[in-house]
């Protein structure tokens, strides 16, 4: 072609920049002289040798490279179609660090590549994130006068769409049509894919309008993509429209299809629409797969109708579907949920009886519900059991048998599990700490501000939850000052205090007699972007009545309700006994 698109231009005049880095990563890669010394005395088969195949096929990458070694050895120059079956061998196995450093050792024989060698190395880089690698190297194709193919702009477009580059792989689709590229219909899904995957939903239907008028019609995987973005994204109305669209133009709808409709209209909370679907599926002899089932089911669960989610597990069996560890999993949960340990712990027996071994998950969810109930005992029967099954018990674990001891109370337990964890190699995370540092604020609050420390010193990258805990804790043992510290500590370490820390703060400075520091306090909330809401409004007006301020209580009462907020039965109760007692309406 005359004239080259712009993005093709620009690979060409990096292209020298950046080869010279091919060859550095080529180098640092898993190269081949290692591979094959370690290998060399070992007697392999390598089949795929034969007259008559088109491709190679290999047991195992040492098969390749041995041939690969052979080749070298056997011939002075070997030929790129033969090197190039190789290479399309190693990439099917994804070892694409292993294919960039033949292409190397092929350059350095002086084995002169062609398109289908480059467009194998093109979608090696990609693979392996690399896409400046690509263009380097069809910047290279171009310097010698190899013309790259429609597979070779597919491999790019969809390498830079991988990395999130939606709008450089559409830019690079545009110039590629208008410089007359024909693009496939994989060209067009790889883009649609791309825009649906960074949440575009407006300009992916009108992508698919684009395939439409340029004679591409838009196949079953095209439509599924955009099905599932708009679902995503809470389109339901506009998913069903093109739900009904694909149905009148004649295109059958696929087990994916309806998954992604039924997900939509679980996450909606429309399961008995749902529901209706499932049955169109049937009707339409589209066999239904475990993970519809466990998407419909998760979403009854949700709803709190169990018992409906039972008779969908009941139905499910009947047509020849097993439920799997997830379907378990997901009633385990709600029925704990519900308080109902009895019915879980039944569950699993009923899952065992079927052959489905319970995972971490199951073992987890029961541990944490009965660590809630109270029955911490128990709890650490069940780790035992889960341990005896060869399941070793993780931070998820410890945290939950923690939380059991600490809502009992029983700090010196709770810290013999947290010692333990750490002598077993299992680091706490943030929920730990928070746990253990609620625990310690309950009578305990040097301990907590040690804890808390040492959670700073970890490494972890923290959230509001610990500090807001160990502030209510401090304001809570009165030690104002030390609160206060903490709360200025969280803009210092580039954190936010939400509206539940301003709430508590403001509430302990209320309580230490501190109502026009407080106030100050209610009033710079909207300098960190976050207003204050009902809760704040409540505390702040019961911190001026419980000090006296009447007047200013009053006010704030009057603004609350102009913003849409109303007093709760606390701040009612209180105000009602000040009309009592002073017998009077305070609003005259």
């Amino acid at each position: 072609m005359s004239m080259l698109p712009s993005f093709i231009l620009r690979s060409l005049v990096n292209g020298g920049s950046h080869l010279s880095n091919f060859h550095s990563f080529s180098s640092s890669s898993n190269t081949i002289a290692t591979h094959i010394e370690a290998l060399s005395n070992k007697p392999m088969s390598m089949p795929g040798r034969g007259k008559g195949k088109k491709d190679y096929r290999f047991d195992s990458v040492d098969h390749a490279l041995i041939l690969f070694n052979k080749m070298i050895v056997k011939y002075r120059k070997p030929s790129i179609v033969e090197f190039t079956k190789l290479l399309g061998a190693i990439l099917r196995m994804k070892h694409y660090a292993i294919v960039v450093s033949m292409c190397s050792q092929m350059e350095l024989l002086g084995v002169s590549h062609d398109v289908y060698s480059m467009s194998i190395l093109i979608n090696c880089f990609c693979q392996l994130g690399r896409i400046d690698f690509g263009f380097s190297v069809l910047g290279k194709m171009l310097k010698l006068g190899v013309e790259p193919d429609v597979v070779i702009f597919s491999t790019l477009i969809n390498g830079l769409c991988n990395q999130s580059k939606i709008s450089e792989a559409v830019f690079m689709f545009d110039e590629m049509t208008e410089k007359g590229y024909q693009p496939n219909l994989i060209v067009y899904n790889t883009v649609l894919k791309g825009l649906c995957k960074t949440g575009n939903t407006d300009r992916a239907v009108r992508f698919l309008r684009l395939m439409e008028s340029r004679g591409f019609e838009p196949n079953i995987v095209a439509y599924n993509t955009i099905l599932d973005c708009l679902c995503k994204n809470r389109l339901l109305k506009e998913a069903l429209d093109l739900f009904s669209e694909v149905k009148v133009k004649g295109i059958r709808p696929n087990i994916i299809t309806y998954t992604c409709l039924i997900h939509g209209m679980c996450n909606l909370g429309q399961q008995e629409e749902a529901t209706r679907l499932l049955n169109e599926m049937v009707d339409n002899n589209i066999s239904i797969n475990i993970d519809t089932y466990n998407i419909l089911i998760a979403a009854l669960c949700k709803e709190g109708t169990i018992s409906k989610a039972v008779e969908t597990v009941d139905m499910m069996i009947m047509q020849g579907i097993e439920p799997d560890v997830v379907t378990y999993n997901t009633l385990v949960d709600a029925h704990c949920k519900e308080g109902m340990v009895s019915e879980a712990e039944d569950i699993i027996d009923a899952m065992i009886k079927r052959g489905i071994e319970p995972d971490i998950v199951t073992y987890n969810t029961l541990v944490d519900a009965h660590c809630k109930e109270g029955m911490v005992s128990e709890a650490e029967d069940i780790v035992d059991a889960m341990i005896k099954r060869g399941i070793e018990p993780n931070v998820v674990t410890y945290s939950a048998l923690i939380n059991g001891h600490c809502l009992q109370n029983e700090m010196h337990k709770a810290r013999r599990v947290f010692n333990l964890m750490i002598e077993k190699g299992c680091a706490p995370d943030i929920v730990t700490y928070s746990t253990m540092i609620n625990g310690y604020c309950k009578g305990h609050i040097e301990e907590a501000l040690k804890l808390f420390q040492a959670m700073r010193n970890s490494g972890l990258e923290l959230d509001t939850v610990p500090y807001t805990i160990l502030i209510d804790g401090l304001c809570k043992a009165g030690r104002i000052e030390f609160a206060k510290e903490l709360f200025c500590l969280l803009s210092d370490n580039g954190l936010k205090p939400d509206v539940y820390t301003y709430c508590i703060m403001i509430n302990g400075l209320c309580k230490e007699g501190l109502p026009d520091e407080a106030y100050r306090l209610f009033g710079s909330m909207g300098d960190n972007d976050c207003l204050p809401n009902s809760c704040c409004y409540n505390v702040m007006i019961r911190g001026f009545l419980h000090n006296s301020y009447t007047s200013k209580a009053t006010q704030l009462l009057m603004e609350m309700v102009g913003k849409g907020f109303s007093a709760d039965i606390i701040t009612a109760t209180l105000f009602m006994d000040l009309i009592i007692h002073s017998n009077k309406s305070i609003l005259l």
